[in-house]
């Protein structure tokens, strides 16, 4: 099985709260239908299954792709990118001062803010509308 059932995308939606699980846009105000991602992809032999799938804005779905590694900007070490089943988001992001921007803290998250562009202009520029409005960021 290679689609997810529409319980099994529901169930991702929920467990997401209606936020990209990478860079916590919320699918309320984007333009654009989130996807049901496979986290480990489908061409690299990852399942349909609840513990693969996240739930991403359009974004970085399409910055991610299949990508599961990448260089750290840093050192330029191979490592893994964020896995929202495995990983705890605060352990690798944070947010900066104004909420605009997403810090990576550990390889793993300053490779992920790199590889799917977590800090997009058009992100950025509606983190800031958000913030002025109350809304972000998401609880």
């Amino acid at each position: 099985m290679t689609e997810p059932s529409s319980s099994l995308k529901q169930t991702v939606r929920e467990r997401a709260r209606g936020c990209c699980e990478y860079c916590w846009s919320q699918e309320k105000f984007a333009t654009q239908s989130f996807s049901i991602e496979h986290i480990y992809p489908l061409s690299k032999g990852g399942q349909t299954s609840l513990e693969n799938l996240a739930l991403a804005c359009q974004g970085c779905n399409n910055y991610k792709y299949n990508k599961t590694k990448s260089k750290d900007p840093v050192n330029q070490e191979l490592v893994s990118l964020y896995h929202p089943r495995q990983q705890q988001w605060q352990e690798h992001f944070a947010w900066n001062e104004d909420y605009t921007l997403i810090v990576g803290l550990t390889p793993t998250g300053r490779t992920t803010v790199t590889e799917l562009r977590l800090n997009r202009s058009g992100l950025v520029n509606l983190r800031q509308i958000l913030y002025a409005m109350g809304e972000h960021p998401p609880n």
